[in-house]
């Protein structure tokens, strides 16, 4: 599960959350959000929506997989939920015939880590599964946006390339139109009922794959309600008989009540993204960045009153001395985790994947270790109003040169890796080969060292099931971390261009690339908030107006896929 939600910074950039959350879920138990080249363009500078009206005609037809009932099902957009041990005797199987013809397929992803040998004993396993060979060409995830745009821009593409959210910038999306096949033929309507997990994929999932007017990617679902959550040490709030706080003032009251500088105690760390979920600032992790239809009138995040009070409420509380100096540092922050441990600061926001991952590594060296998940409430102590984040974040695209063959070789590996929990399909691509890649210990799987090194990033990046959470070590986590979701569902909207991917024209590429930044710097006293006005001023002049008229024909042309 690489790069590790566990040893994310306290300050982590939109880029970190979104990579630390999509491989997270996809190692956990399934599921995390590309651009289009279609529809609206605006005087030859390209972009567009995969929203445009009728478009729904490319989507494949939804056939919900009955082979493995859930112990808790999704309700408010929530992931699944499995409370039990595991029983590797009752494993159902959900790809009874191999759909692979035994050809090859060369697959190009993100890794994380260190590459295993390809004739690893996973990679084997899999392969004979499928009835394919795959072959892997895995590439360093720091830096793999310039990987895949040299890659693109040659001669020489791999049969099948997996391209994050995060890496669509520039001329990427141009060249996933130009370079990757329209898998319509293959999926669309009915024609995805030959490959049944791929047909159990959430139709919102699929929506983000449609680009150019075409459907060209393989998603990785994810839930759409938030995945960050305000972390907490629950074991020592009922120590000291902390409450949880149910609204902003609540907090900093009892921010202040924790503080103890001198005794080496602080409330939090960065909590500005628990901030915009408090003021309900729209969500601005994946793009289109914070756009909505307001009263008729497109209104961008940083231009509301929500953006400001938020970020002056975080200020307020780094200015009062409650932040664990360590989030002064921003993203060269430290590890997190240790210091949470130990005692230092009791709160933090990150993906709820840490929820589990820092349950677990305490667990046998503090077994009175407690963390646990804070609700968001309203800054004035009402129910939030919380943003819907996009339903997908990773693509697994198929080369357009590709003979039909291959195609069906690559999407025998997408059904396949898209078994849901509880199947032997999932098992195989989550934990490798029993024996070897993990044991099984009182109904827990548990990776070997070969497993930690082996399966990982690989397998899971091409397809994946319906967003999952199961945690068979730690149950009650996982129970928590569905209800959490569950009833944080409840207060999600969806925006405008919920479910659509964007491509801006390349002109506006740039154009925020600063405000992360700045609000950096105002929450930690290094700027003003009328610093910030300044930026948003400048930001309409130097086009954000324009592209709020580009969006806006947009959406008008379009409509929008928000239910």
């Amino acid at each position: 599960m690489t790069p590790n939600a566990a040893s994310a910074s306290s300050a982590p950039s939109r880029r970190s959350f979104l990579a630390s959350t999509a491989v997270a879920a996809a190692a956990v138990a399934g599921g995390m959000p590309l651009l289009t080249a279609c529809g609206s363009s605006d005087s030859g500078t390209g972009g567009g929506s995969s929203g445009g009206k009728g478009e729904k005609k490319l989507l494949p037809s939804y056939v919900a997989s009955h082979v493995v009932a859930p112990d808790i099902p999704s309700k408010n957009g929530s992931p699944m939920g499995f409370t039990g041990k595991l029983d590797l005797a009752t494993l159902k199987t959900s790809v009874p015939k191999k759909l692979g013809k035994g050809g090859k397929v060369t697959i190009m992803s993100p890794f994380w880590g260190s590459p295993p040998k390809s004739d690893n004993a996973y990679y084997k396993t899999m392969n004979d599964m499928i009835g394919v060979d795959v072959v892997w060409q895995n590439q360093d995830g720091n830096t793999y946006d310039q990987k895949l745009g040299a890659v693109l821009a040659s001669s020489d593409v791999p049969d099948v390339v997996v391209v994050p959210s995060w890496n669509m910038g520039g001329k990427i999306p141009s060249a996933i139109i130009s370079k990757f096949a329209d898998l319509g033929p293959y999926l669309s309507g009915d024609a995805v009922k030959d490959y049944p997990n791929l047909a159990a994929i959430p139709t919102d999932a699929w929506q983000r794959c449609i680009i150019g007017g075409k459907l060209r990617g393989l998603p990785m679902p994810q839930s759409y309600v938030t995945g960050i959550v305000p972390l907490y040490r629950k074991d020592i709030f009922d120590k000291e008989g902390y409450q949880v706080p149910r609204s902003a003032d609540e907090f900093m009251a009892l921010a202040k009540e924790i503080t103890n500088a001198k005794a080496k105690r602080w409330a939090c760390l960065d909590m500005k993204w628990t901030a915009w979920q408090m003021f309900g600032v729209l969500s601005g992790s994946e793009k289109p960045l914070g756009w909505n239809l307001v009263d008729g009138k497109l209104v961008n995040r940083i231009e509301t009153e929500e953006y400001l009070e938020a970020l002056e409420w975080t200020r307020k509380l780094f200015a009062a001395g409650y932040v664990h100096p360590d989030a002064m540092m921003g993203k060269s922050a430290p590890d997190p985790g240790p210091k949470f441990a130990a005692g230092e600061f009791l709160i933090y926001s990150n993906n709820i994947s840490q929820w589990w991952s820092r349950t677990a590594e305490q667990a046998t060296q503090n077994p009175s270790f407690k963390i646990w998940g804070m609700d968001v409430y309203g800054h004035d102590g009402g129910d939030p109003t919380l943003w819907a984040e996009q339903p997908a974040g990773i693509f697994a695209f198929i080369n357009k040169k590709a003979s039909q063959s291959v195609v069906r070789d690559a999407l025998a590996v997408a059904n396949v890796t898209a078994a849901p929990y509880g199947t032997k399909e999932y098992m195989a691509t989550n934990y490798g080969v029993q024996g070897a890649d993990y044991t099984v210990k009182n109904g827990v799987p548990v990776k070997t060292t070969q497993g930690n090194n082996e399966v990982l990033n690989a397998y899971v990046m091409v397809a994946s099931p319906a967003a999952t959470i199961a945690h068979p070590d730690f149950p009650e986590v996982a129970k928590a971390q569905v209800l959490w979701q569950q009833r944080m569902g409840a207060f999600t909207k969806k925006s405008s261009f919920y479910g659509q991917m964007i491509t801006e024209p390349s002109r506006y590429t740039n154009l925020g690339d600063n405000f992360e930044t700045l609000e950096d710097d105002i929450t930690r006293g290094r700027k003003k908030i009328s610093d910030m006005q300044q930026a948003v001023s400048d930001w309409k002049s130097r086009g954000g107006d324009k592209l709020r008229d580009w969006y806006k024909k947009l959406l008008d042309e379009n409509g929008t896929a928000a239910g």
